[in-house]
């Protein structure tokens, strides 16, 4: 094996090296992602769904997080994957790389300039690292605010800590997120709701109805030609033929 990837690497002078140790890794996590996706309690994106349980704990590995909770604060949209804040914020002050995200509020409660920014100290040189300023006026500027639904009307403090804390991250440790972004995120930039295999996209209820359509089987049914009648004028009757004339004929003698 090994005398194979060395004359891979002659020939091509392509290091695969890295390449190796991934794929043998996956290999390796196989067996334990088939025993999780049979599980009744995971998502229903990775229930029964051995491959997306296998990325979910090559994703755990790099992120120094616990599978199953990356699973439950994973969501999928349009086939990508985004993470919930809550998650992200606790995957960042379990690192040890640096102190526990705090938070920090500007401006007039209340009003367009009340703002937010998340700040932390990293634990190596004591200085701290502060992610952009959050405000209220940016959630509108942004279309966040007026959106249907929008919980920057009803929450807007909650919101503010979330999204200024996923910018700290973002900007600071973008090693943590992946570069993924986060639920609030996503759901402030566009129309999502949750669709029947535990993933979230635009329209469900048009997809449903075309997939209805398309195996929906269609019945033709051949309904015979009525017989057509043929009208004749009166003076084309049929009229009967007369009867032949019998002749007398007289006897010779």
């Amino acid at each position: 094996m090994a005398e194979t990837t060395k004359e891979i690497m002659t020939e091509n002078n392509i290091d695969i090296t890295l390449l190796g140790e991934s794929v043998r890794g996956l290999v390796s996590l196989a067996p334990t992602a088939q025993l999780l996706a049979n599980a009744d309690i995971i998502p229903d994106t990775f229930k029964k769904k051995a491959a997306n349980v296998l990325i979910a704990l090559n994703m755990a590995q790099r992120m120094h997080a616990d599978p199953l909770a990356l699973m439950q604060n994973m969501y999928i949209v349009y086939g990508k994957p985004s993470f919930s804040s809550k998650f992200l914020i606790g995957c960042f002050n379990n690192c040890g790389r640096y102190t526990s995200i705090k938070y920090r509020f500007v401006g007039e409660r209340g009003t367009d300039n009340w703002g937010c920014e998340a700040y932390a100290s990293e634990v190596a040189t004591g200085q701290d690292v502060v992610g952009p300023l959050v405000t209220i006026k940016m959630s509108k500027d942004e279309g966040w605010y007026s959106k249907n639904g929008s919980k920057w009307k009803t929450m807007p403090e909650l919101m503010m800590r979330y999204r200024s804390a996923a910018f700290l991250i973002n900007t600071t440790a973008p090693e943590i997120s992946l570069g993924l972004m986060t639920q609030e995120e996503i759901e402030d930039t566009i129309d999502i709701q949750p669709l029947r295999d535990g993933s979230f996209g635009l329209e469900e209820q048009a997809a449903e109805t075309e997939k209805l359509i398309a195996e929906t089987p269609v019945t033709v049914v051949d309904m015979p030609a009525p017989a057509a009648v043929v009208s004749q004028p009166v003076s084309e009757a049929v009229v009967p033929a007369p009867a032949p004339k019998i002749e007398k004929r007289t006897p010779s003698f």
